[in-house]
């Protein structure tokens, strides 16, 4: 007698390798949506009934309408994101749905992003490259401080580099681990209100970091407030949500020094778009990168923000290598069929408490 199959839909093409251990699985039964583009939105509401896993990405919405659709088989939802905004989570948790998610594998990748949005906005590379595709290069003369800005890396007598970074997880000790060898002299971290300062981490990171730059004075802890002052670049790599929505505001702004830069690689919520745009407008601090921003991907040639030539802009690339994406496809069928075959996942995100 044959086994039942489980119904797995996937809402993008993940290339013939991912996608063969589905295929390959006896147990499952197959749906993916063809097209290299968004999924449409009515499919996977009539593919998703009878379900037992999906496999999703940022741009698929998991709300109650397409849970309820799916039905009482579901057993697993995996986000090809390390982010799950658009995840109900209290859906899930009152079907007794898991959650799978792919943090870790991104982390290099995010954080080679982050340094070079430091320095394209230190270095006016946004601003200058402008000018030599609209072909004003012949136009600019020479000046010795000609398209100056700050430094990144610390320089023998000169002044010392301090980077902050507002929120300390994974992938932001995995950037300070790059930045160290730009002879950065220290590093600050903010992280949630209230939260005892990893003293512990802080030592170990001082130790390690010192084998490697001998003028590294060491990682510490310190108040909002003193994280804007001080930062000459001010990495944004804390979690969304209601908690941290606009963080970075106009009083967070007007703290930060006017040669620093800011970086936000994690999400666009955290950072007020008009008080930045402001900030940059009005020089009160020299420039920003970002790999995300509030309200994308509308974001067209009259945002605030774009506008800003001291303000570079990529459209959401953090994990955007070929070996990220792969990896972060794996884990995300991987999850499934771990969920299918009754074993652990290999991420899972919690969504009810015991």
């Amino acid at each position: 007698m044959a086994t039942q199959k489980s119904k797995v839909v996937v809402t993008r093409d993940l290339g013939p390798d991912v996608l063969g251990k589905l295929r390959e699985d006896p147990s499952v039964d197959l749906f993916v949506w063809p097209p290299d583009c968004g999924c449409d939105r009515n499919w996977l509401l009539e593919e998703a009934e009878g379900a037992v896993g999906l496999v999703v990405t940022l741009t698929d919405k998991v709300d109650e309408e397409l849970l309820t659709r799916a039905g009482a088989n579901l057993k697993v939802v995996s986000t090809m994101s390390v982010g799950y905004e658009h995840v109900d989570l209290a859906g899930l948790a009152k079907r007794g749905v898991r959650l799978g998610y792919t943090p870790d594998v991104l982390n290099g990748a995010v954080a080679d992003l982050s340094i070079m949005l430091a320095l394209m906005a230190g270095r006016n590379g946004g601003n200058a490259l402008a000018h030599v595709r609209n072909g004003e290069w012949p136009n600019i003369s020479w000046s010795p401080f000609g398209w100056c800005g700050p430094q990144l890396s610390g320089t023998v007598g000169g002044p010392k580099k301090t980077v902050g970074f507002l929120g300390f997880g994974r992938i932001a000790q995995v950037t300070l681990n790059r930045l160290v060898g730009f002879e950065i002299t220290r590093c600050i971290y903010t992280t949630r209100i209230g939260s005892p300062p990893k003293k512990d981490l802080e030592d170990s990171l001082t130790e390690k970091h010192r084998r490697v730059n001998p003028g590294f004075e060491g990682v510490r802890q310190v108040d909002l407030k003193t994280l804007a002052r001080e930062s000459d670049v001010l990495f944004i790599l804390a979690p969304g949500g209601a908690e941290t929505r606009h963080i970075v505001n106009e009083e967070l702004l007007r703290e930060m020094k006017r040669t620093s830069v800011l970086v936000n690689t994690s999400r666009g919520s955290l950072v007020d778009s008009d008080a930045l745009a402001k900030a940059l407008r009005e020089g009160w601090i020299w420039g920003a990168g970002l790999d995300v921003v509030e309200g994308e991907p509308d974001v067209t040639a009259d945002h605030p923000l774009v506008k800003q030539p001291s303000c570079v802009i990529v459209p959401h690339i953090g994990s955007a290598t070929f070996a990220t994406r792969t990896d972060m496809a794996n884990t995300a069928v991987a999850n499934v069929l771990a969920v299918l075959s009754n074993k652990p996942m290999v991420s899972e995100k919690r969504v009810w408490q015991d």
